[in-house]
């Protein structure tokens, strides 16, 4: 089996660029005869020019017994030994012994320009100072700012915007306006999505290791146009036709709206069919709906391709919803949608407390110019583009890599045991899954059967960077 293997050449320093610091490492074609362990010691994380502060706090067991003793049971975490980090720098993270680790899950797709960026944390620092809280009731140029620029990045008339904490929030207050708009009740969306876990987005959420047993009220659950386990692979029509047939079976013949994130998260970075929400796009407004893109992932440039997920598609959605990548880590969403649905809401008093923030407001402002500044839209495509290829690459040597599939830095691994038949290889995914944790990468898992790498890392993530992970994802999965 060909392996790679990892040399550093002529490294003097390291360079700050676009604040991300950008590794010297070159990687070269191994010999044939390579052993894993020498492919193992070659597995060195790329050089980064930052030390982390000495930890004097407490210990993992201790932080866990904490945890067990005051927070809820339902709180998981990840690894057999539970991680404790103190500290992140860009595209990395640290626990409590100072061990770097490869960042490759973000926080959950959250931390977009990387870990405490300076020019986030000035911005943040400089606001908190002058002030940290006042709401809507007074003005204040932050929340102005902040929907401005927002809006200049939308498509169309999407040009009103609210603020609030979360996804799930969004998503919640984007059904509602459906809901108010259209007059409808009913709400369609796709099997195996993930809109978020609150009382009601519940209902749209459609996979079963997320949801309790509670009222979910007027929800339909369409099928998934998954080119790689749907019924009709990667031909669109089929999986629009199902929507009418919803619509014509299971309702009056109207609906209030249909979401749609445009790779599916949760779900494994399920990237939906081609062609597919012009099509239903088209359904949903002929049976008075109206049409939602859950950008709460693919937003803000991680396509690479787009700054928007639903820009993929061809499509301009009356509503749209986002969070996570929108505050670099800050808890922070929105909602952006036309002023004609927005009218619908001066009907009664609406309103949140910390939506809008200054705090939240002037971070957001600052992820937005990092963005632009650092052409990170631009980076997401070429790094991602790279570490496609070289994922894809690993498939001649590893049946168990069933599927490779993503875009930009928005990537998932499926797993299987069975290419044709695509058995879930859940317990190779959990024994690989530790092995990247000791070779100093955090990946995430996503699928129903938690069989899929989510790699979704800060958008500083380095082409070095993608290497090592591929590098060490092929050693690990030569273990098997």
């Amino acid at each position: 089996m060909a392996m790679l293997k990892r040399t550093i050449q002529g490294i003097s320093k390291l360079h700050l660029h676009g604040a991300c610091f950008s590794s010297l490492r070159t990687s070269a074609a191994a010999a044939a005869d390579t052993s894993p362990l020498q492919l193992q010691l070659q597995l060195q994380l790329p050089p980064f020019d930052h030390q982390p502060h000495p930890y004097i706090g407490p210990s993992a067991d201790e932080v866990l017994a904490k945890r067990k003793a005051f927070l809820g049971p339902s709180l998981f975490h990840y690894y057999n030994k539970p991680l404790n980090i103190v500290e992140g720098k860009m595209q990395y993270l640290y626990d409590d012994s100072g061990k770097r680790y490869l960042d490759a899950f973000a926080g959950i797709v959250t931390v977009s320009c990387g870990h405490c960026h300076p020019e986030i944390l000035n911005a943040i620092t400089d606001q908190s100072k002058l002030l940290q809280h006042a709401t809507t009731i007074y003005l204040n140029h932050t929340i102005a700012d902040f929907a401005e620029a927002l809006a200049s990045k939308m498509p169309a008339n999407l040009k009103v915007v609210y603020f609030v904490n979360s996804g799930s929030e969004a998503n919640d207050l984007a059904m509602m306006m459906a809901r108010l708009y259209t007059g409808n009740l009913g709400m369609i969306s796709l099997r195996n999505a993930y809109h978020g876990g609150s009382s009601s987005t519940l209902g749209l959420t459609a996979l079963n290791t997320w949801k309790y047993p509670i009222p979910e009220g007027h929800v339909h659950h369409v099928m998934n146009p998954d080119p790689y386990h749907g019924a009709f692979g990667a031909d669109a029509t089929g999986y629009a036709n199902d929507v009418q047939d919803h619509i014509n079976y299971g309702t009056s013949g109207n609906v209030a709206g249909f979401i749609a994130e445009t790779i599916q998260g949760v779900g494994g970075a399920v990237e939906l069919a081609p062609g597919y929400l012009k099509l239903v796009y088209d359904i949903i407004h002929k049976a008075g709906g109206v049409c939602i893109a859950d950008e709460v992932q693919t937003g803000f440039g991680r396509t690479g391709s787009h700054y928007w997920g639903f820009e993929t598609q061809g499509v301009i959605p009356d509503i749209v919803t986002m969070a996570k990548g929108i505050g670099n880590g800050l808890p922070l969403g929105a909602v952006i949608t036309t002023p004609e649905i927005a009218s619908v809401m001066a009907r009664k008093i609406q309103f949140n407390t910390f939506g809008g923030n200054p705090v939240c407001s002037s971070g957001g402002l600052a992820v937005l110019r990092v963005l632009d500044k650092e052409k990170r839209q631009a980076h997401c495509h070429e790094v991602g583009s790279h570490m496609l290829e070289r994922l894809r690459s690993l498939m001649h040597r590893h049946e168990i890599i069933g599927n490779v599939r993503g875009r930009g830095l928005m990537v998932g691994v499926e797993l299987v045991t069975d290419r044709k038949a695509k058995t879930p290889a859940k317990a190779e995914t959990g024994v690989v899954f530790e092995k990247l944790r000791e070779l100093g990468i955090l990946v995430g898992k996503g699928g129903l059967n938690g069989n899929v790498f989510r790699i979704k890392p800060p958008m500083c993530f380095t082409k070095d960077d993608a290497d090592f992970l591929v590098d060490a994802l092929d050693y690990s999965l030569s273990k098997l």
